[in-house]
């Protein structure tokens, strides 16, 4: 798999969104507007599904996405001091790699956008 860098210019919002995620592609590959929102789906709909389903999602030099299944615990209602049991329940977790936590921590001082490169691995 050819690897391809994208660039990530200052964004007009303070998040990527998916939108912008498919501009991107439009902009730097090549894909028409419909194929690179599909793409977007597509590439989000199988992570989300693949959690759903239990399986780890590793991205080689982003990160690891995990289902954590939290034990039941006791509660309280805030307003009126109640004990309310909290049943057990399964929570998606992301840990960075170490290669994305020494970019971060490379550009902490920096001024102005950063190029990103990422590479999507089969790990």
């Amino acid at each position: 798999m050819k690897l391809m860098d994208f660039t990530l210019e200052a964004l007009e919002t303070p998040a990527l969104t998916k939108a912008h995620l498919a501009d991107l592609l439009f902009e730097q590959i090549g894909l028409n507007k419909r194929e690179s929102k599909d793409m977007v789906e597509a590439f989000f709909d199988l992570i989300a599904r693949s959690l759903i389903e239990g399986t780890d999602v590793k991205i080689s030099g982003f990160g690891n996405f995990q289902i954590r299944v939290k034990a039941p615990r006791p509660g309280r209602n805030p307003r009126t001091g109640e004990a309310i049991p909290i049943g057990e329940r399964r929570v998606a977790t992301f840990h960075a790699s170490a290669k994305l936590k020494e970019q971060i921590q490379g550009s902490a001082g920096d001024e102005g956008p950063q190029d990103v490169e990422w590479s999507l691995g089969t790990e």
